[in-house]
Order: structure tokens, then sequence, then C-alpha cells
């Protein structure tokens, strides 16, 4: 269900998208608010499930080389349950930190952050080799990032006009 955003909703969700850190004080400065209306604003928000957690984002060059696996991955049978299964069982995988069903294509496409090759190839033995409903898993492993955000600002901005 949609929830209705106002101006200073996206104002709001503009700034803690790019810095969820940010005191209420600050942010009610920056979106030329109150501290109580922002405070209760924020809230609402958290309350109505647009602001579903807020997390840190780490610099991996800083904390040691970690191998970033995009996977895709294609199922055998593809009724609802076994999507339904598919997905529960590879999100519960610690090393998995962001899975999508896409079409078309493949099923899946699951990123999994490791330490290295090894590790990866014990985490596909375990997740992909075990399943009897995997098809196919082709994987990419990333060379470089580019970017990584975690807002959907062009959609923020969209729903103002």
């Amino acid at each position: 269900m949609a929830i209705y955003l106002d101006d200073l909703d996206l104002r709001i969700l503009a700034i803690l998208q790019t810095d969820s850190s940010v005191s209420n004080l600050e942010l009610a400065g920056r979106v030329h608010a109150s501290p109580p209306t922002c405070l209760r604003r924020v809230r609402n928000l958290k309350e109505a499930g647009v602001i579903a957690r807020q997390i840190a984002v780490l610099d991996h060059a800083k904390i040691g080389t970690t191998l970033i696996a995009l996977v895709e991955v294609s199922l055998d049978r593809q009724a609802a349950e076994d999507l339904d299964a598919f997905e529960t069982y590879i999100c519960a995988e610690p090393a998995v930190t962001q899975c999508y069903r896409v079409s078309p294509g493949p099923d899946f496409i699951v990123v999994a952050e490791v330490a290295d090759m090894p590790e990866y190839d014990e985490l596909a033995r375990r997740l992909f080799r075990a399943s009897s409903n995997i098809r196919n898993v082709r994987t990419f492993f990333s060379t470089h990032r580019a970017k990584f955000e975690a807002n959907a600002r062009i959609r923020l901005e969209a729903r103002v006009s």
C-alpha cells in the first residue's frame, strides 16, 4: 500500500538517505522545520515502514579485502512456492547481502560478500550445489565498485511533481 509523502517528508528522507546519523536538530535546520516536527515526522515514517532500518555502509577497502560475487540463479521449477522457498533459503545465509527476483532471464540475482575465492567456493558448494531445484548458476566477481548508494532519490523527487 502506497503511503502519501508530502514535501517535508521527502526532504527529510533525502537527507536521511545520505546520512542517517544526522541529529534531529541539524535535520530540522536543513529541512526548515521545528525539531519537534522533525522528530514526529521521522517517528511516523519509521512506524509506517517507510524507513525500514538504519545501517552503516562500510568501506571494504579500509577494513580488508572482500570478494563481492554477483550470482545469477535459475531454478528448475518456478511455482510460487518454489520461488518463495529459494528466497527464504538464500536470505538465511549471512554472506548474502542482497537478493532480487528478476525477469526476464535468471530467476534471482544474489549478491554475496566473502573474504576470498576459497570462501566463495565453500559458499557455492553449500548453497547452490546442494539444492535439487537449481538449474543454473552463473557468477560474476566485482573488480571495482564505482558506486554504491542506498537511496531512492529519483523516485522521491518524482513523487513531488
